[in-house]
């Protein structure tokens, strides 16, 4: 991948981050609260990855891959707390 590429997509991870961070401040329900959480920590290991693309760390795909299962797993506790235990 060109590194036009990877500034796009940085670019692009920012904006929905920023947006993300909004929904999340303004929300009006704590269901929208929530996926804009989990859309935020998604966009933070978009941008972990790609730093560590242009810098080719060697442990990057390490530290994306505990981010990812991280917030898939608090994702999952969240949605357990807004539900209030019920399956």
């Amino acid at each position: 991948m060109s590194t036009l590429g990877l500034d796009i997509g940085l670019a692009l991870l920012l904006i929905v981050s920023l947006v993300a961070a909004y929904r999340m401040l303004i929300g009006p329900t704590e269901s929208d609260r929530a996926v804009a959480g989990d859309l935020l920590m998604f966009g933070v290991v978009g941008m972990i990855a790609i730093f560590g693309v242009r810098m080719g760390g060697t442990f990057t795909f390490d530290i994306v891959l505990i981010a990812a299962i991280v917030g898939f797993l608090s994702a999952m506790s969240l949605a357990r707390a807004l539900t209030r235990g019920k399956r």
